[in-house]
C-alpha cells in the first residue's frame, strides 16, 4: 500500500469514527437508511424463527461470542478464554469462525497454527496457536460445526463472532462491548456501528465488557503478555527492554487505540501507526527510517511473518474475567439450557 492509499484508508476511518462514535452531522442525515436496514435485518431474522430460513442444529452446545458493532470489540482473547476454561472443565472444544479476509476457493477450511492468512483469515490462525483447539473457518457457521463435529471429537462449539448469523442454532450467547466506545451514537447502520438495536442486548446470556463493565455486564481485562519475535517465535523480549527508547506500534484492527493505549501502560513511548481493520500488510507498510522495534497485534503478525522482518514482535493479549462469569458459564452448560437457539 503505498503513502496516498494508507492516508486514504486511514482518513476513511476515521471519518467513520468521527460518524459513529462522534457528533458528526451527517448521521442524522443517514438516520432514513438505518430505518431500512432495520427492517432489512428483523425481517431476517424472523424468516428463521418461522421456520421460512433453516435453521442448523449441532450435535453439540454451541456457545456464540459476537458483538452489536461493525468492528473490533475485543471478541478474539475472550474466545481463548473459553477454550481455555472449557479444557479445565474436561471438555473438548472446537473452534468455528467466518474466516473474515481469507479467500479460499472451497469452504469450509480447517485451520491450522501454519495455514496461510490469505486462505482462512488472520484471526483463526491467532484462535488456532494460542487454544490448539480444533478450527475452521466458513461464512456459513453452520458448514464449519459439521466438519468440526465430524472430524473430531468435539463436545462443545465456540463460534468466535456469528451473534447475528442465525442459521446457527446456540445455546449461549455471549456480547462483547467496547467499554470506552460503548455503543457509539446508538443508532443502525450507515448512521451507526450497529448491526441490531441495542435492546438485542437485553436477549443475550451474558454482557462482557472489554473494560469498565456498566450494570449487569461482566468485566474483561486485557493483560499483555511479553513480546515475541514474528521471525523466531522462540525469541521474546520483556517490557522492561524496551522502555529505554522509543518503539514502533502497528495495529490494524477495529480500534488501534485500545493496542496503543494497552503499551503506554506498560511504560513504552510509541510512535504509533494505525491501519484499517483486517489490513492486507504489504513490507513496504513497515519500512521506517530507522532501526527500533516494531510492536503489533497478534493478528497482524500473522501476515506480516512472511517478510522476514526481524525487528517485529507480536504482543499476546491474555483476557482475565471474574470468577462469577466462570461459574455462571459453567451453570448454564450443565444445565444444557436451549433457550437461545435462534431467537
Amino acid at each position: 500500500m503505498n503513502a496516498r492509499v494508507r492516508t486514504r484508508s486511514v482518513w476513511w476511518a476515521d471519518w467513520l469514527e468521527s460518524l459513529w462514535y462522534g457528533r458528526h452531522p451527517a448521521s442524522l442525515a443517514l438516520v432514513p437508511f438505518s430505518w431500512l436496514f432495520r427492517g432489512v435485518t428483523a425481517a431476517r431474522r424472523r424468516a428463521y424463527t418461522s421456520g421460512l430460513l433453516t435453521i442448523t442444529h449441532a450435535d453439540v452446545p454451541v456457545i456464540v461470542v459476537g458483538n452489536l458493532t461493525v468492528g473490533g470489540s475485543g471478541k478474539t482473547p475472550l474466545v481463548i478464554w473459553l477454550a481455555g476454561y472449557l479444557k479445565s472443565l474436561g471438555l473438548n472444544p472446537g473452534i468455528v469462525a467466518r474466516g473474515y479476509g481469507g479467500r479460499a476457493s472451497t469452504w469450509p477450511q480447517q485451520v491450522r497454527p501454519d495455514s496461510d492468512p490469505a486462505v482462512v483469515g488472520d484471526e483463526a490462525i491467532v484462535i488456532a496457536r494460542r487454544t490448539r483447539c480444533p478450527v475452521a473457518v466458513d461464512p456459513a457457521r453452520g458448514a464449519a460445526v459439521a466438519a468440526l463435529v465430524e472430524h473430531y471429537k468435539v463436545d462443545v462449539v465456540i463460534s468466535d463472532d456469528g451473534l447475528q448469523h442465525y442459521g446457527l442454532a446456540r445455546d449461549i450467547e455471549i456480547a462483547v462491548v467496547d467499554g470506552v466506545r460503548r455503543l457509539g451514537n446508538g443508532r443502525l447502520l450507515p448512521a451507526g456501528p450497529l448491526r441490531e438495536p441495542p435492546s438485542r442486548l437485553r436477549e443475550v446470556d451474558f454482557v462482557v465488557t472489554n473494560g469498565i463493565a456498566g450494570r449487569g455486564e461482566f468485566s474483561m481485562k486485557y493483560v499483555p503478555v511479553n513480546p515475541i519475535n514474528v521471525v523466531d517465535r522462540r525469541q521474546a523480549l520483556d517490557f522492561s527492554d524496551l522502555q529505554s527508547t522509543q518503539v514502533h506500534a502497528v495495529a490494524g484492527i477495529g480500534n488501534p487505540e485500545r493496542f496503543f493505549s494497552m503499551l503506554k501502560n506498560k511504560g513504552l513511548k510509541l510512535i504509533p501507526h494505525p491501519f484499517p481493520d483486517h489490513h492486507r500488510f504489504r513490507a513496504e507498510d513497515l519500512r521506517f527510517d530507522d532501526d527500533l522495534p516494531i510492536l503489533m497485534t497478534e493478528k497482524d503478525a500473522v501476515k506480516c511473518e512472511q517478510f522476514g522482518i526481524t525487528r517485529c514482535w507480536a504482543v499476546p493479549v491474555t483476557a482475565e474475567l471474574p470468577e462469577v462469569f466462570a461459574q455462571r458459564l459453567q451453570q448454564l452448560l450443565m444445565r444444557g439450557d436451549n433457550g437461545q437457539e435462534a431467537a
